[in-house]
């Protein structure tokens, strides 16, 4: 006998994000979030601005927590696409369907409440968050901003109605030869023909406007090109900013400037901190700073997290500028895995890979309901 309840309380949400780390407790692939940013984006991020959002767990006989849930309305997105949407998202369930049915049920009925005709997921509220179901590579470790579920969550949701919308693939590359040698040449000659230069991640950081320039950059890049993109506001811009630009180095990354010093295009590349996530423990205190500094300093498995072209430069073979840069800073910093970010399977961007020794690490699906 299951019970679902709304929860609201900050006593609650605590529960409801460490859920996971107890279900997930003996799974050597799982990498906890940290405590703190959960508690961020299900309180006072700054989508939650414009987003509704509603949190509900399930309890059993004995009122252990079992399963949870988050139901989501993006309405930037719904005005975007001309849908009427609802997705979920923090998605976790025991293994026992009836867990699932009472979560889903329950944020399909809100969903209807509020006039929706359709439900998808898991997602985020907008496209920089954990989203996609694992479909496949659940023996591999996730990279730090995606998500880990065990396989049953894939045969739940398809028999309760639910069927894929789209992939995400997610790809192991080999990055100890560089970039080759027709991309090179191909990289030196653009750089030439159009007067460009490589530009500085760890000067742009420091300032607003380029730093806004930036993430409008990025806007463009993605709108219309990436399925469910839901362009940033200006204070999403400066909240992704704050988090996440202080982890940005030269070594790592590369941006692309015309002569008039405006951005074409950029490549940002991390090291790896998914074991030092799993260390960690979901707490940044009393050592997880520790972990998470060393692994930064460690390129020896690199998450490539994003790449993207202004709009004008986009089909020029610019990408090609990024591969060489990039595949550089690869060689010099001993690096001997790259994983690709999430990328949706029909994006023709995805080819790119097939330059390189590649193999599937991980596949996700995002699930699409009819209401």
């Amino acid at each position: 006998m299951y019970t679902i309840r709304e929860i609201s309380s900050k006593r609650d949400i605590r529960k409801f994000i460490k859920f996971p780390d107890r279900l997930y407790r003996d799974c050597p692939q799982y990498v906890p979030a940290l405590h703190g940013d959960q508690m961020k984006s299900l309180t006072s991020c700054a989508t939650l601005a414009y987003c509704k959002r509603k949190l509900w767990m399930v309890y059993d006989e004995k009122g252990e927590i079992v399963g949870r849930i988050s139901g989501m309305i993006n309405p930037r997105y719904n005005e975007f696409y001309s849908k009427k949407r609802a997705r979920f998202g923090w998605f976790d369930t025991i293994n026992d369907i009836e867990v699932a049915r009472l979560l889903l049920s329950t944020a399909e009925a809100w969903a209807r409440e509020e006039g929706m005709t359709e439900i998808h997921g898991p997602l985020y509220y907008n496209t920089m968050g954990k989203q996609g179901m694992l479909v496949e590579g659940f023996e591999n470790l996730p990279v730090f901003n995606t998500l880990y579920n065990f396989s049953y969550y894939k045969d739940f949701v398809e028999e309760l109605g639910y069927e894929k919308e789209f992939d995400w693939i997610e790809q192991k590359v080999d990055p100890t030869q560089g970039a080759p040698e027709k991309l090179r040449r191909v990289s030196a000659a653009l750089m030439e023909r159009y007067g460009l230069h490589i530009g500085s991640v760890e000067r742009l950081k420091k300032d607003k406007a380029k730093v806004r320039e930036f993430f409008k950059a990025y806007n463009e890049s993605f709108s219309g090109a990436v399925q469910n993109f839901v362009p940033f506001t200006e204070e999403e811009m400066d909240e992704e900013a704050k988090a996440f630009f202080p982890f940005l180095n030269d070594r790592y990354c590369a941006v692309i400037l015309d002569a008039d010093e405006n951005l074409v295009c950029f490549g940002i590349t991390i090291p790896d901190i998914s074991k030092a996530l799993q260390k960690a423990k979901g707490h940044l205190f009393p050592f997880g700073w520790f972990y998470l500094l060393r692994a930064l300093r460690n390129a020896e498995v690199i998450d490539m997290i994003l790449n993207g072209a202004v709009p004008a430069w986009q089909h020029t073979g610019i990408s090609s500028i990024l591969h060489t840069i990039i595949g550089d800073n690869f060689v010099a910093g001993g690096t001997k895995v790259a994983l690709t970010n999430p990328q949706i399977e029909t994006n023709g961007a995805i080819n790119v890979w097939n330059r390189y020794a590649t193999e599937l690490h991980m596949r996700r699906r995002c699930y699409l309901k009819q209401l």
